[in-house]
C-alpha cells in the first residue's frame, strides 16, 4: 500500500507539533521548515488554508492517503452522530492504529509493518490488511511465531500509555478493543470540525 515515506521532522515542524511521537530534531527546531520558516511575520492563513492544514494533520498523524481518508469521511458522514467525532472513531478503530495504541509497535508505521508482514492476528486469525476496521469485542494479538520478535519486545517493553477503552494481557501478548473511544477519549490534537467543514464545501 502507498504511503508517506519522507522526511517525518519536516512535517512535523510543519504543524508546529510532534505529531509522529518523540523527535528530537523537532524539538531543536521546532518552527516551520524553509528559509522564512522562523520568520514570525509569516502571512495570515486563509480559513481554506487553516481547514486544509486540520485534514493534512490528521492525515499524516493516522498515516491515511486522501482516497482512503475520503472514503472514510463518506462513511462518517452517512452515520447516526456527529461527523468530525465519528470520523476519528474511525482512524482510531484501524487494526494498525489499536496495534500502535497497545503498545505492540513504537509507531503507527511500525504497526502497520508489523500487520502487513502478518505479526498480528484479530480474533485468532492472521490479518494483514492495516486499515482492517475493528469492532468492540474484538481481540488482537501477536502472533504466536512472532511473540520473540525483537522489536515487539522492546516496544511492549518500553510501553507506557494506558487507555481507557483497550485492555493488555501481557502474558498472552494480546489485547481487546473493549469500546470505541469516545471523543474526551482520543488524544490527539485535531480540530475534526475543521475537516468537517472542508469537506461541506
Amino acid at each position: 500500500m502507498a504511503r508517506y515515506t519522507g522526511p517525518k521532522t519536516k512535517i512535523a515542524r510543519k504543524f508546529g507539533e510532534a505529531i509522529f511521537g518523540d523527535d528530537k530534531a523537532f524539538e531543536k527546531r521546532n518552527y516551520p521548515p524553509g528559509q522564512h520558516g522562523n520568520n514570525r511575520r509569516r502571512g495570515k492563513k486563509s480559513e481554506y488554508a487553516i481547514q486544509l492544514s486540520e485534514k493534512q494533520k490528521a492525515k499524516y498523524t493516522y498515516g491515511i492517503l486522501e482516497r482512503q481518508f475520503s472514503n472514510l469521511f463518506k462513511k462518517a458522514s452517512s452515520s447516526k452522530g456527529i461527523t468530525g467525532e465519528i470520523l476519528l472513531q474511525l482512524c482510531e478503530s484501524r487494526l494498525d492504529n489499536v496495534v500502535y495504541r497497545l503498545g505492540i509497535a513504537p509507531s503507527r508505521s511500525a504497526a502497520r509493518q508489523f500487520v502487513s508482514h502478518r505479526h498480528i492476528t484479530v480474533n485468532g486469525g492472521i490479518v494483514n490488511i492495516p486499515s482492517f476496521s475493528l469492532k468492540a469485542g474484538d481481540v488482537v494479538g501477536v502472533r504466536e511465531k512472532s511473540k520473540s520478535l525483537v522489536a515487539i519486545e522492546d516496544s511492549l517493553a518500553n510501553r507506557s500509555d494506558v487507555y481507557e477503552w483497550l485492555t493488555w494481557n501481557s502474558e498472552t501478548k494480546q489485547g481487546n478493543f473493549v469500546s470505541v473511544p469516545e471523543r474526551i477519549q482520543i488524544p490527539e490534537n485535531i480540530k475534526e470540525q475543521l475537516i468537517v467543514e472542508l469537506y461541506s464545501k
